[in-house]
């Protein structure tokens, strides 16, 4: 018998939605809140900063000095 969580996979469930952001650990819904990626190291470092972290970094990713983009 395998153990289910209910409600994971439901629509209205965000935590395929949330991400943190590397500076301050603040959680950050996709769609809802404004957040910021590293388009290099989005993946390597989950590169993903909110609003206010990305103002202190002048728009800069902190790792490579790459433009921050919107999450769409």
């Amino acid at each position: 018998m395998s153990l289910k969580l209910k409600g994971t996979n439901g629509y209205g469930h965000f935590g395929w939605f949330e991400v943190h952001c590397r500076i301050c650990n603040r959680t950050l819904r996709i769609g809802t809140d404004l957040v910021y990626k590293c388009p290099k190291c989005e993946k390597k470092y989950e590169a993903y900063f909110c609003e206010a972290d990305k103002r202190g970094l002048k728009g800069k990713c902190p790792y490579c000095g790459t433009e921050l983009v919107p999450v769409p």
